[in-house]
């Protein structure tokens, strides 16, 4: 099948008046918005906001109430395996083999792709070139998320679908993901990232969509937004307190970093190379 492309600044992506309902609960309450190709693009919201539900249907796991969805210009629901031929899913839960090794897992969901994915290119993609015959219970966190990325891109997508991927990690993990997914777009994919942590948003994405209660509040870059937020007379209040952890560390040494005296003096000493 032939590769679905877009030029940079076409749509990718594209949702109209999209709308999911549970019986009488309308999760997703008729929401348009465009991907532009090689942009990352955010879902930015808290849980129940119609993230989840969203998402649900443009990986094909639940139908929609009513509303169109187009990848690279192809219909998800006339055309479902054309316009997903080139979406990549990372979703925050992903469900692997516990006994196969990540390079089997890899080379298990090429297959099913009837591909034969490069499992060694892969895992360096993702910083883990030295672990191919390791196990899932054997990656930590970040490492799984990473995983979870290298497992999404096996059909070599062009829109990469990350799902609130850095839930659970530690800062320096979540950092090194959001590197990761940098290079991602640098190597010319598009992203859609689903998350509800405002610094991920503003740190990764080109504009974000926030969404609240099934509806789309505003879309715009993160400067933008806020730089309209502003625009109104908004100030964050300013909180003044009495103490700050430098004032903790004078009361409790008798002393600030800028004074250690000769023992600083000393060891800084000790720890220099001699010619």
């Amino acid at each position: 099948m032939a590769a679905l492309t877009a030029p940079p600044g076409a749509a990718a992506l594209s949702v109209r008046d999209l709308r999911k309902s549970y019986g009488s609960f309308e999760a997703v309450r008729g929401i348009s918005f465009d991907v532009r190709a090689g942009e990352i693009f955010g879902l930015l919201g808290p849980n129940g906001a119609g993230k989840t539900s969203t998402i649900e249907i443009l990986v094909g796991l639940r139908q929609a109430t009513s509303g169109e969805v187009r990848i690279f210009g192809s219909d998800i629901s006339r055309d479902s395996r054309a316009a997903r031929s080139q979406l990549g899913i990372a979703l925050q839960e992903s469900d692997f083999f516990d006994h196969l090794q990540l390079r089997e897992q890899l080379e298990y969901l090429g297959a099913c792709y009837g591909m034969r994915p490069d499992a060694a290119r892969l895992l360096g993609l993702v910083d883990l070139a030295d672990r191919p015959r390791w196990r899932l219970k054997q990656l930590s966190g970040g490492q799984k998320q990473r995983f979870a990325i290298a497992a999404a891109l096996v059909n070599d997508p062009q829109l990469v679908l990350l799902d609130e991927p850095s839930t659970g990690l530690d800062p320096a993990a979540r950092r090194q993901l959001w590197e990761l997914i940098r290079r991602l777009r640098a190597d010319g994919r598009t992203i859609l990232l689903s998350t509800h942590y405002m610094e991920e948003a503003e740190q990764l994405c080109d504009r974000v969509a926030i969404m609240d209660k099934g509806l789309i509040a505003a879309i715009d870059t993160p400067g933008a937004l806020i730089d309209h937020l502003i625009s109104t007379g908004f100030r964050r209040p300013v909180e003044v307190r009495q103490a700050t952890l430098e004032d903790v560390f004078i009361h409790l040494t008798g002393h600030g970093f800028e004074d250690e005296g000769p023992a600083a003096d000393a060891e800084a000493g000790h720890g220099r190379k001699t010619r």
